[in-house]
């Protein structure tokens, strides 16, 4: 299906984020970036598959050195978080004192990003912080401490920009609310 015809799936009445306000936000966050992390190295570890665009295009924003790794877990059945945590891919890199910021592209209930928090706190880096593209306040059910946030968003399912539903609509450039009548 051409990225084209996915976008008829979406609706055009609720959340809809354009590549340019992606661009213009992934921009403002690392600058925000590089003022915090001056002077220390920085590993920028993405959660595959939803983060794939987002670490992309913050990794290329950040104006220093940077390394990356990247981590796959699932929690995701369908079109909601089962709060189940499963580790598909670890890391290739030792944390031990290393400064991490985990990019992800969604955080809806914070049950899944808690969980990955401890277990990389746990791995012995100086520091781990959180970036994020998207973020549900409504459906949060767990506090998660997130220093970087590209935007807060209503509590329906949203597609694009590296963001799915059963493994399509990743490859839309802006992210947008998928029509009900796709899911339900």
């Amino acid at each position: 299906m051409e990225a084209a015809h996915l976008e008829n799936d979406l609706d055009p009445e609720k959340t809809t984020i354009s590549e340019a306000e992606i661009h213009a936000k992934l921009a403002e966050i690392a600058r925000r970036i590089e003022a915090d992390y001056e002077g220390q190295d920085l590993l920028l570890v993405g959660v595959l598959k939803g983060a794939l665009m987002v670490m992309a295009d913050l990794s290329r924003e950040i104006n220093r050195h940077v390394e990356i790794d990247w981590m796959a877990i699932s929690s995701y059945a369908g079109t909601k978080s089962s709060g189940v945590v499963r580790i598909l891919k670890d890391l290739d890199t030792d944390l031990e004192g290393r400064h991490v910021l985990i990019v992800e592209d969604i955080i809806d209930t914070g049950l899944t990003l808690s969980w990955l928090v401890k277990n990389l706190k746990s791995r012995g880096p100086a520091s781990v912080e959180i970036a994020t593209l998207l973020r549900k306040p409504d459906a949060l059910e767990m506090a998660v401490d997130v220093k970087y946030v590209g935007f807060d968003i209503p509590n329906s399912f949203v597609v694009g920009y590296g963001l799915d539903f059963n493994e399509e609509y990743r490859n839309l450039r802006g992210i947008g609310t998928l029509a009900e009548h796709k899911y339900s």
